[in-house]
């Protein structure tokens, strides 16, 4: 089974995280996901997490240190996601291919719906976030 590259972006705000929920005629509808897509050829992830942001959410990004990378299978398909940290650096959140979008308190996290490969990932945010903290 072929694995499909696809990068994510946690954009924080302090003590809060951003997430998007899938719209309905998309896979996985209603399932909350850090926002991002598919990495396209000759393109790194960083670029493509640039690119997705302003397609998904029309903000620009700046990506900062990387998170975590998860590898999950979800029977049809097979993803390899690759988190990193962002900084929103202009224009103000648009959902195009979403249907809503939830600034959460990192603590919180687990609280949503999370996409089954997005759960690694907000328990690295919530122990990075806590290990700041100490």
């Amino acid at each position: 089974m072929k694995i499909i590259r696809v990068t994510a972006g946690v954009i924080k705000d302090n003590d809060k995280v951003l997430i998007t929920r899938r719209a309905p005629k998309e896979d996985f509808a209603g399932g909350w996901e850090f926002p991002g897509g598919k990495i396209e050829k000759n393109e790194t992830p960083q670029d493509s997490l640039v690119r997705e942001l302003k397609e998904e959410l029309n903000i620009d990004v700046s990506v900062d240190s990387f998170c975590t990378e998860v590898i999950h299978d979800y029977g049809n398909k097979k993803i390899n996601l690759i988190a990193y940290y962002c900084t929103i650096v202009a224009g103000e959140i648009q959902v195009i291919v979403h249907d809503t979008y939830r600034w959460v308190k990192i603590n919180d996290l687990l609280k949503y719906d999370l996409l089954p490969a997005d759960v690694p990932i907000a328990e690295k945010v919530i122990k990075d976030c806590c290990l700041a903290e100490e």
